[in-house]
């Protein structure tokens, strides 16, 4: 198992009276990887890494890099690389201005300095745009800018606070993937805060689930998608169905007067039951009589919404599949598509 390199411990922030910002994180972040913070807008993960940085004082808990408890350092003693959403660039400077100025207050030679920006410019593709002022540079290179400013000061840790979400779609897939192949070479443990899951799970080793300052679920993004491990985590990463049923006895559910099958449940009682798309067969025979009601064109794939005895159920098919609006056939619920949580 890799060395962790990154460990926060009962991290928590308040602001006044409400309710805490972050509340006790704890995760371990191992040597050369990369996390995503994700969650929906105001559930902590900014804060999170304003932490980490030392942009913002925790009320409570640790930080540790490498085995260092920076939690009462300030930022600028904790070797931190980073990266912000509106890439802070000062206007006036050239990208080499911009590059150099976190090397300023090392103590380094300006030959050092010099050769410092020059290799942070070519890790990210901008040798020869150098002297040119950000105002001369797109989106996408100012954003580059920012990552070679944060990479020269060789950090111990790289933080991106959502540091793509200034860019178009096209654009933004070219530097996602520009980044994160740069993060794998130079083997930096990185810490990435997005609300757009698709980037979380293309680009992490681990992502980590946030709603109202809690630690949902920190997972690889396999583990996450497949096996959520509460419903708060089932229902905002991918798409899923849901519905309320009873579980009767164990691997037995039953949802609207219909029994099912399911891999693993809770004690008996009330539960909510969550299937993600992918894992329906929509076909002329099976368990569950399905009437198609809508269909969504997603490319390789179609989402289809059908009308089914126990309520609407989303299932994804091939785009080529022949099943279209007001068509009818079976569904079938294998016990793996199940994910069950008491109620």
């Amino acid at each position: 198992m890799a060395e962790t390199h990154l460990a926060l411990s009962g991290l928590t922030r308040r602001f006044g009276a409400n309710p805490p910002a972050v509340d006790a994180l704890t995760l371990e972040v191992p040597r050369g990887a990369l996390l995503a913070l994700l969650g929906p807008s105001g559930c902590g993960k900014t804060t999170s890494l304003r932490l980490i940085a030392g942009l913002e004082r925790a009320d409570a808990g640790s930080v540790r890099v490498a085995g260092r408890d920076v939690t009462d350092l300030a930022p600028e003693a904790r070797n931190m690389g980073v990266v912000f959403q509106s890439y802070a660039l000062f206007p006036h400077m050239s990208a080499a201005g911009n590059v150099g100025f976190g090397l300023e207050t090392r103590r380094l030679s300006r030959a050092e300095r010099a050769a410092r920006v020059a290799e942070a410019l070519a890790m990210v593709g901008l040798a020869d745009f150098a002297q040119r002022k950000p105002r001369a540079l797109s989106g996408g290179q100012q954003q580059r800018v920012a990552l070679a400013r944060a990479l020269a000061i060789q950090p111990d840790l790289l933080l991106l606070d959502e540091p793509l979400s200034a860019l178009d779609a096209q654009l933004r897939d070219g530097v996602r993937e520009e980044i994160r192949a740069l993060q794998r070479r130079l083997g930096t443990t990185a810490v990435f805060v997005t609300h757009d899951q698709a980037e979380a799970l293309a680009m992490a080793d681990l992502v980590a689930v946030m709603d109202r300052g809690k630690l949902e679920q920190c997972a690889p993004p396999e583990a996450l998608f497949d096996a959520p491990a509460t419903p708060f985590v089932a229902g905002f990463v991918g798409r899923s169905s849901r519905f309320e049923g009873q579980v009767e006895a164990p691997g037995r559910i039953r949802i609207a007067g219909r029994l099912f099958g399911a891999t693993e449940t809770p004690a008996p009682g009330p539960a909510q039951v969550f299937v993600r798309p992918h894992r329906i067969t929509l076909a002329e025979a099976g368990d569950l009589p399905a009437r198609v009601t809508n269909r969504v064109f997603e490319g390789a794939t179609a989402l289809l919404t059908l009308d089914t005895p126990i309520g609407p159920l989303l299932a994804e098919v091939a785009a080529a599949d022949p099943f279209r609006p007001g068509d009818a056939g079976f569904a079938t619920l294998p016990p793996t598509a199940l994910r069950v949580f008491p109620l």
